[in-house]
């Protein structure tokens, strides 16, 4: 009789349990559909009145009301793929040595911790770091190359954005590294293979798609990069020419205008955070997907 008790309330707890968790993933998505809403609902002003044409204008003048986001869309991709370019070779080199060469150890722990610190320092550090050291820096390499010596500019902010995403796909690569099964390096081993040939031949592109995910993912986040981006960008509304121009990204403009923005202005910065967090959305969805399907087939591989 007892035992039957126990079993009847181990079971609504577990009902319980289960309801708890279907309610918090049910509120999830509610709440990613919510923001996706209210930015569409917000910005319906600002596509009646330019559509699609919107993303090709060159021209942002709230005083005459005309407004095109294409130089944002270009400072945007210019400083996310600079920056990706920038970051790549130093994250996959991280992604090695923390996931072959020092799995474990107090070198491999220190080393992890500080990707981890990197990875959690506020973008506001970032951004005064710059300023104080990548600003002068960048200003030096343009007097040398004979072009205007701002300081500031889509180079600059790539600069920064690089070292910001460098621990996330840094990170995730040694994860992946980490599943390569031992008995095909073992295998690679006995037949000769020296440490280059396997991690050329069997590490890299048994982890190929899960380095892809973690620069995917990188690249979402420095999309979305606000504060550090806007401090060294320099600002500009007008058509980059360059890499050392100074530019707006999406993320940029919406943060410097949005709070003097009323009316039209208003629905158009909010038209241009519905199409970057769709354009987010996005990346880390297909970065997830990737990183998921590896660990399927890491496991599977192992079993």
């Amino acid at each position: 009789m007892k035992m039957g008790k126990q079993q009847t309330g181990t079971d609504r707890s577990e009902r319980r349990f289960t309801k708890t968790l279907m309610v918090s993933a049910v509120l999830i998505a509610c709440l990613l559909f919510a923001i996706a809403l209210t930015l569409l609902i917000e910005s319906i002003p600002a596509i009646k009145t330019f559509g699609l044409g919107f993303f090709i204008g060159k021209t942002w003048n709230a005083a005459s009301e005309k407004f095109g986001a294409l130089p944002f869309l270009v400072g945007t991709l210019l400083t996310s793929f600079l920056a990706l370019l920038i970051s790549i070779p130093f994250s996959i080199a991280i992604s090695i040595f923390l996931g072959e060469y020092f799995k474990e150890g107090a070198l491999s722990t220190f080393l992890r911790s500080s990707v981890e610190v990197l990875a959690g320092i506020p973008s506001v550090i970032y951004g005064l770091w710059g300023l104080f050291l990548l600003m002068p820096l960048a200003r030096a390499i343009e007097i040398r190359l004979g072009v205007p010596p701002h300081g500031v500019g889509i180079f600059t902010s790539s600069l920064i954005l690089a070292i910001m995403v460098i621990p996330f796909s840094a990170s995730i690569g040694r994860e992946v590294i980490t599943l390569v099964p031992s008995d095909l390096k073992e295998a690679a081993y006995s037949l000769g293979a020296t440490r280059f040939e396997v991690l050329k031949n069997i590490v890299i592109p048994y982890a190929r798609s899960g380095i892809i995910a973690g620069i995917l993912l990188a690249l979402g986040r420095a999309i979305g990069e606000t504060m550090a981006v806007t401090m060294l960008i320099g600002n500009s509304n007008f058509l980059p020419t360059g890499i050392f121009s100074p530019a707006n990204t999406m993320a940029s403009v919406i943060a410097n205008e949005f709070a003097e923005a009323t009316g039209i202005v208003s629905s158009s910065l909010i038209y241009i955070a519905l199409v970057l967090f769709l354009v987010t959305m996005l990346v880390n969805i297909i970065g997830n997907y990737i990183i998921q399907k590896i660990s399927i087939e890491a496991s599977k591989e192992v079993t």
